[in-house]
């Protein structure tokens, strides 16, 4: 699975593809929670990825309506979900350090 998790201008740009799966967002911060990273654009929600309901999967959501009720989801490496993570508080995108240190911990 390739991975790519990039600033761009003023959003991240984050990417993995494989060969049954494509997960693209871009974002300007990350809001964590303890078991979820909110992602958001210009003030709206775009995406989120979270724990599924407690096993070893990572997902990611993307939001794709305008309304924000339609979304798909993917499973997603924890590797890529770290390396996110990791840029984001590089740039100063994250809303709260200490919060995505608990998230490292339970999820990553």
């Amino acid at each position: 699975m390739e991975t790519l998790v990039t600033e761009r201008g003023e959003h991240v740009l984050a990417r993995v593809e494989g060969d049954d799966r494509v997960f693209e967002v871009s974002f300007d911060s990350v809001e964590p929670t303890d078991v979820t990273l909110r992602l958001y654009r210009d003030d709206d929600r775009v995406g989120s990825i979270y724990n599924d309901d407690g096993t070893d999967r990572t997902m990611a959501r993307l939001t794709t309506g305008r309304d924000g009720t339609d979304f798909i989801g993917v499973e997603v490496p924890k590797e890529f979900v770290a390396e996110l993570l990791d840029v984001a508080a590089e740039t100063g995108r994250v809303t709260d350090e200490t919060v995505a240190e608990g998230y490292r911990l339970r999820v990553l």
